[in-house]
């Protein structure tokens, strides 16, 4: 240093600020929770920082810059500091304990930066939204051709995977697989989608067209789901699952999910989300009462098939 150079003895709060990297706004709010104590006012009623001050400043401005909460921080300074690496604190965990939550916050936060990677690059692959749901969705759509999947298809992809998870959208990508690559049974498909539309609320429960379009679409499922076992699509569901099972075994809470565990289970849905009925319980689906007869009367008629072949 100059021998002509005399270093002030303290600063006002705009130089603190400025020398640390921080702002007077933080600095007054340190003051206010406690973090730094407030120095004395100088004869013009301003602050006057000193040496210990900017210490502090520097190393409050370092600690929170490796994420350590300012509460934390707060604590960390109440530990006597001939005892630096001491687990005692205010709290009885002290800077160690603090770390150890930091370093598992962090570890948090790098799988969950890691997840969004995945996804950008999936989305980034497909050139669509199709890169959003599960990549065992996505492996199972992926060869075919561009623009064969509807905004439709990916919507109903979408909801089925909140209710019933990866796995079962998995199952019904099998579907749009089939429509995809089979023009005619997406033309029919089409159609009767048209028909069930047409049973609003201005149609009677005991209209006829109820029970024929019920009866188009048992037909329509039966001859989808006979080109789906033509395909072989459907032995890919067994080497699906058992993909799946690989990436998360069953748990013992699996083993008890009642009916809306039955096909899945509530290992295979999403960690941490609602249950089958729940989800289903709370997505809107605007279906008037012939509709939803006509949808009775369908899933009804496989059933009575059944009844009549065994006689």
């Amino acid at each position: 240093m100059h021998a002509s150079f005399m270093p002030p003895r303290q600063v006002k709060i705009g130089d603190a600020a400025a020398f640390v990297g921080s702002t007077p706004r933080a600095i007054r709010h340190y003051h206010e929770i406690g973090l730094l104590p407030e120095p004395e006012r100088g004869g013009d009623g301003r602050r006057r920082y000193g040496y210990e001050d900017m210490v502090r400043l520097l190393w409050i401005r370092r600690m929170a810059d490796a994420g350590i909460a300012l509460d934390d921080i707060r604590d960390a300074f109440t530990e006597d500091a001939a005892s630096a690496g001491a687990d005692s604190g205010e709290d009885g965990e002290g800077i160690a304990g603090v770390l150890e939550r930091l370093e598992e916050t962090l570890a948090a936060q790098e799988a969950e930066l890691g997840r969004q990677r995945t996804v950008v690059r999936r989305m980034r692959a497909e050139g669509s939204r199709m890169g959003l749901l599960s990549d065992f969705v996505t492996d199972r759509l992926k060869n075919l051709p561009g623009g064969s999947l509807r905004q439709a298809d990916l919507d109903s992809l979408l909801v089925t995977e909140r209710i019933f998870g990866p796995l079962g959208a998995a199952f019904q990508a099998a579907r749009f697989v089939v429509l995809a690559t089979h023009p005619a049974l997406r033309e029919e498909s089409d159609r009767i989608d048209d028909a069930e539309e047409a049973l609003d609320d201005s149609v009677a429960v005991d209209d006829p067209r109820v029970a024929r379009v019920a009866a188009e679409r048992h037909a329509f499922e039966s001859t989808l789901q006979a080109v789906t076992e033509e395909s072989g699509l459907d032995e890919d569901d067994d080497a699906l699952c058992d993909a799946w099972d690989a990436l998360h075994p069953a748990t013992a809470d699996d083993s008890g999910g009642g009916e809306e565990g039955a096909d899945l289970g509530s290992g295979r849905r999403e960690a941490g989300s609602m249950s089958a009925v729940e989800a289903i319980g709370k997505m809107p689906y605007d279906c008037s009462p012939a509709r939803l007869r006509c949808m009775e009367l369908a899933e009804a008629l496989p059933a009575r098939d059944a009844l009549k072949s065994d006689r």
